[in-house]
């Protein structure tokens, strides 16, 4: 990760000097805390899904999240709605495929999705190989595959996509299918047990790739800011509850020495 710390400093310093807007169609579970994780980092939440305004709310945003949590046919609506938008003015939109493999109904939603070009897919690992393979998989929102059961599909999908595609787990995965993948360690082992943290973490791209024009770097940066955050918070925490609300402490007060110190490794 050296060679790729004055990217990841640069981009946070972005975020904190832009404060971009993120249009984050997410779900119920992680209304909360995407909002305050964009809130510690320095960009500014908007939770705006209804497709009644949440088109003409992307035309304002720096950046759209969709996130297929707690899906409904209104909300897939707003989704398809605003990331068109976000797609025809040449913004950046990320794609979290939560449990794609769970349902059909999840599985359609993220097909139509897919055909909008997005700039970023991010999940887990059972996720993304459900993508790439068009097989079902997962356990729910949990993923039954590991890293290396995914990176050459991650590579392929990446490819054949143009999205970066961002693999998070007890290591993270970054590829573009073109230049060097990005293998990031760190965070704690506890972060799993506070809910919402992965969509949390897509919320958290989506205002890097609005901040930074590099959208491989960008995302790069936004995992290495949370698992920063989320290894400091870590050392102080007695379990899943104080390192959240400690994560979002240390993420607010993350400066660059902190940042390059953990990239750097």
């Amino acid at each position: 990760m050296s060679h790729i710390t004055p990217a990841v400093i640069a981009v946070h310093a972005a975020v904190r000097e832009q404060a971009p807007l993120v249009q984050c169609i997410t779900n119920y579970v992680s209304m909360d805390l995407a909002a305050n994780v964009l809130n510690a980092a320095g960009a500014s939440p908007a939770m705006v899904h209804d497709p009644r305004e949440a088109g003409e709310f992307a035309a304002l945003a720096g950046a759209v999240v969709a996130n297929i949590g707690t899906l409904s046919p209104r909300w897939v609506d707003g989704m398809l709605d605003s990331v068109e938008v976000a797609r025809d003015a040449n913004k950046p939109w990320v794609l979290d495929p939560v449990a794609v493999g769970a349902t059909s109904y999840r599985r359609e939603s993220v097909d139509r999705l897919l055909e909008l070009d997005p700039t970023v897919i991010r999940g887990n690992a059972s996720e993304v190989l459900t993508i790439a393979t068009r097989t079902a998989g997962g356990k729910g929102v949990d993923s039954d595959a590991s890293l290396d059961d995914v990176r050459e599909h991650a590579d392929a999908l990446a490819k054949r996509t143009g999205s970066i595609v961002a693999v998070t787990g007890p290591e993270d995965y970054v590829t573009d299918g073109e230049r060097e993948p990005i293998a990031l360690r760190g965070g704690d082992p506890r972060m799993p047990l506070i809910t919402a943290l992965g969509c949390s973490l897509s919320a958290l791209v989506g205002a890097c790739v609005a901040a930074h024009d590099d959208a491989f770097e960008a995302t790069t940066a936004a995992l290495a800011m949370l698992s920063a955050a989320g290894e400091i918070a870590g050392a102080s925490a007695e379990g899943p509850g104080s390192l959240r609300w400690r994560l979002l402490d240390e993420l607010a007060r993350l400066d660059a020495g902190g940042l390059a110190q953990h990239v750097g490794r």
